[in-house]
């Protein structure tokens, strides 16, 4: 097959493929995975609302959550118009600068959300280990500048990411394995020698995902160390238990990470409809679950909906 060079790419299509074995049931799939997505960016929404409608939430815990759930709508906003347009109009076919621009933000979304992770591993240490210096550690200030650092960093790391597959010559045939694009997916799909973007690809995950749940995992090391430190037992139970929903989100995220890691390495021929659920989990059940996890759990964000709807409710 001959092969597409750069001046040509404006004019190459990507086909995207929907659930294996199920085209069929697409309509009716197409119900849970547009609830998932309602769920998700009304959800993470709202708490983002709250903790800018309630004054009580203006403390570095909430401002890292509020953080999370805007890269969470990111992710599910990402991927949204490619999947809901295959299971509603079979719409499978996308440009494939679309397709880069999708890859870029899914995986930016994605490394922000990990990177904030961290951010709220740390705040948990500083707010167990030195409680009365939580908030003069923790500035206002601070807290923007490691949000913004979390944002320039997964945005320099993974525009090489498009900008290398974007100089690749490419086949006439590009079919990807998933409802939207990934670059696991794309560094299969050119003519050339991919190398230089596997490698890259590789020292981006550990750079980031790698290191952070590393050093997440070094955090709630010394947060437990510093627990067992406390003399009293209800006082230990207090100090873990404000840790118990960013533990939830950590798995979340990780977890199925993880899990779709070693399928790909290990399972490679294992039924496409298994990685394709393996996949779909890792994106879109963190940011359907994470609003419900820290809205049940945490009091003063339930506080925060509470006065959030009643202040519109006053306003009408």
């Amino acid at each position: 097959m001959g092969a597409k060079n750069n001046e040509s790419l404006d004019y190459l299509s990507v086909f995207l493929t929907g659930i294996p074995g199920l085209q069929v049931q697409h309509q009716w799939l197409s119900i849970p995975f547009f609830t998932m997505y309602l769920v998700a960016i009304v959800g993470n929404s709202i708490i983002m609302a709250a903790v800018q409608a309630d004054p009580a939430l203006h403390e570095p815990m909430y401002l890292f959550l509020s953080m999370l759930a805007a890269t969470e709508v990111g992710v599910s906003l990402s991927t949204l118009p490619t999947v809901m347009g295959i299971l509603w109009f079979d719409a499978r076919q996308i440009d494939f600068d679309g397709c880069l621009a999708q890859m870029f933000f899914i995986h930016t979304f994605s490394c922000m959300e990990s990177g904030i992770l961290l951010a709220m591993s740390y705040d948990r240490f500083v707010a167990i280990y030195n409680p009365l210096r939580y908030t003069a550690i923790l500035t206002l200030p601070r807290i923007m500048c490691m949000g913004l650092s979390i944002t320039l960093k997964s945005v320099i790391l993974m525009a090489p990411l498009a900008i290398l597959l974007r100089k690749l010559p490419y086949c006439n045939t590009n079919v990807l394995s998933h409802s939207y694009c990934l670059h696991s997916d794309l560094i299969q799909l050119p003519c050339a020698d991919t190398k230089l973007n596997s490698i890259l690809g590789l020292v981006i995950v550990l750079a980031t995902f790698g290191l952070d749940s590393l050093l997440i995992m070094v955090s709630y090391l010394l947060i437990l160390s510093t627990v067992l430190g406390i003399a009293s037992g209800e006082g230990r139970w207090k100090a873990l238990n404000t840790c118990g929903s960013h533990i939830c989100a950590v798995l979340l995220y990780y977890v199925p990470m993880i899990g779709v890691s070693v399928m790909h390495r290990a399972a490679k021929h294992a039924s496409p409809l298994v990685h394709t659920l393996m996949s779909s989990i890792y994106l879109f059940v963190p940011p359907m679950l994470n609003p419900v996890i820290y809205s049940v759990k945490t009091k003063p964000i339930q506080q925060g909906i509470v006065t959030l709807f009643s202040c519109k409710r006053e306003l009408l």
